[in-house]
């Protein structure tokens, strides 16, 4: 007999999400994906300025602020076709790669790690043990016999406090955990060590933009941060060279911690690639434009149809017709007015809510399609997008990262295995490395433009009488992401944000068929119903962010909710 699961909410994220899943024969037979708030973005923006729609537009989320606030700018810019200054590009991509390091490695330890790793097992590891085996999988400076002591007496000390903390919540001793007490205690420490790294090369979004979350520097036409070798005042070569600092300290993190702990765990899980797969048309764009145009990137970007990286189709530029013209929006399952689906430009956003029915409306996601089908994102789509666009070092970096869980597993694992719950985790790290060397190179490229005695930063816009219509996109840390904006004698007359979460997250199409969240979960097995932690494990790995598809505003100013921080 079909058994229903409901998770609401679903923990771990930003925003509300519930999913609800039907269970047979202890596996998944459907699933449904249902986003519990309103976002009114679009609402809000009409009548303003573009200029300052970016400033909005980045308060979707606390978490990916930057994404929201790139896409606005390029948007608009799009719409004018402005220009954008050397220097601009530059500044922007550090900050757009910086804050995807630091994303990726949250996301990792702290926001899906724990549904892998047993935290109260660790307890039970010896830590010389931990080290050993530490030492044996890198040369990691931190693996040491007193660090691993060190995490173990914190984690005892949690427990024997009464109040687990951060671990509070979680399925300990679950029969789905399968990783030693000594790897738990491993994946533990560096969990405890990632708060340090994370926070430093966040440095480098605060330094560049101002302050973070929320940075401050960008304008359409460029950014707000003046050069002057000669000013204190301004972006100086000694802050350039702090910066510096902060990217190569993060590498040796990145690259013997990161990369590795995910190896490992795909080696000790991996019956879990063939777990998660879902809708397997990949959907990623291009991003850290090297010239002024948009027309020149270091990291390729395209579309891959049902899995196929042979049939890969690039995306080229910031004006690309292939991408201009396939993205489009539903809303037959979706709490809004009408069952339509529309290109963003030409669509409208008209709350209705009519309550929760599976075979009806039930979410506040829209359904977007790319080509007429669903699309999956983020860094799966990414990774094979680069793979298959010719990115050396993302081939280099993937081949590393599949040739040690090989390693680990005793088995060949190759590329097929990333379309997956634990493969999105290795594209994740796989994404992360790709963005550190990046965004190393992206600061060479602007201290060599400075030393050529390039100081400009920004092009002023102007607005010409009537419409123009514009989008901009950015590979986010969560996937392809595009704002869209219709511009009418200087004012913004319609706006629509398409979104990582929109695309993963949305509730069946216009033609019924499932989004990625949905179409993923058939098939998971369900050890324990009570607790459906598999189902926790590939939802959390596409790192869902429901503020960004989702947005909830009382116009009365009631109270919503009260959060007590101890």
């Amino acid at each position: 007999m079909a058994q229903r699961i409901v998770i609401d909410p679903v923990t771990r994220i930003e925003g509300h999400l519930k999913i609800e899943c039907e269970v047979n024969k202890g596996k998944v037979a459907k699933a449904w994906s249902s986003g519990t708030m309103w976002r009114g973005i679009e609402l809000i923006l009409k009548g303003r300025d573009p200029r300052e729609a970016w400033i909005f537009t980045q308060r979707i989320c606390g978490v990916c602020t930057t994404v929201h606030a790139l896409a606005s700018v390029r948007a608009v810019e799009n719409a004018l076709g402005l220009e954008v200054p050397l220097n601009a590009q530059y500044i922007r991509n550090m900050i757009i790669a910086a804050h995807g390091v630091f994303d990726h490695i949250v996301h990792f330890y702290h926001l899906s790690a724990l549904d892998w790793v047993d935290i109260v097992s660790a307890l039970k590891a010896d830590a010389k043990a931990t080290s050993q085996l530490a030492q044996k999988l890198s040369s990691w400076k931190r693996n040491s016999f007193q660090d691993i002591k060190e995490a173990k007496e914190k984690l005892q000390g949690l427990v024997d406090s009464g109040q687990l903390g951060v671990y509070g919540s979680g399925y300990w001793g679950h029969p789905a955990m399968k990783l030693s007490p000594e790897v738990n205690l491993l994946a533990a420490a560096h969990y405890l060590q990632a708060l340090e790294y994370q926070r430093s090369i966040n440095k480098v979004v605060a330094i560049l933009g101002s302050k973070t979350p929320h940075i401050q520097n960008l304008a359409v036409g460029g950014v707000s941060n003046p050069i002057n070798p000669e000013s204190q005042s301004t972006l100086t070569l000694e802050r350039l060279f702090y910066v510096k600092s902060l990217i190569d300290e993060i590498g040796d993190f990145i690259h013997n911690v990161y990369l590795v702990d995910v190896a490992a765990v795909g080696a000790f899980y991996a019956d879990w690639t063939q777990y998660g797969s879902g809708v397997t048309n990949y959907l990623s764009v291009p991003d850290l434009p090297l010239d002024t145009t948009g027309t020149v990137f270091a990291l390729p970007g395209g579309y891959i149809p049902n899995g196929d990286i042979k049939k890969y189709l690039p995306i080229k530029s910031f004006q690309d017709d292939f991408f201009k013209n396939g993205v489009k929006e539903g809303i037959k399952h979706s709490y809004y007015n009408g069952d339509w689906e529309k290109h963003p430009w030409d669509e409208e956003t008209d709350p209705q809510f009519t309550g929760y029915e599976t075979e009806a409306k039930y979410s506040w996601v829209k359904s977007p399609t790319f080509e007429g089908q669903p699309a999956q994102v983020g860094p799966l789509a990414n990774v094979l997008c680069m793979y298959a666009g010719g990115h050396e070092p993302t081939r280099q970096i993937a081949a590393k990262v599949l040739d040690t869980v090989s390693s680990l597993a005793g088995t060949k694992v190759g590329l097929e295995a990333l379309h997956s719950t634990i493969g999105r985790h290795a594209c994740r790290a796989i994404r992360c490395a790709v963005l550190h060397d990046g965004l190393a190179r992206q600061w060479q490229l602007l201290i060599d433009n400075i030393n050529r005695g390039d100081y400009h930063t920004f092009n002023p816009p102007t607005f010409p009488k009537g419409e123009q219509r514009g989008f901009g996109f950015h590979e986010a840390p969560r996937g392809a992401l595009s704002h869209w904006v219709v511009i009418e004698n200087g004012k913004i007359k319609n706006y629509q944000a398409v979104v990582p979460s929109t695309w993963n997250a949305g509730p069946r199409n216009n033609e019924d068929a499932p989004g990625p969240y949905e179409a993923s979960l058939v098939g998971t097995p369900i050890a324990d119903p009570k607790r459906p932690l598999e189902v926790l494990r590939t939802v959390h790995s596409f790192d869902p962010c429901l503020a960004c598809a989702i947005h909830l505003v009382d116009k009365n100013n009631n109270e919503i909710v009260r959060v007590k921080v101890l």
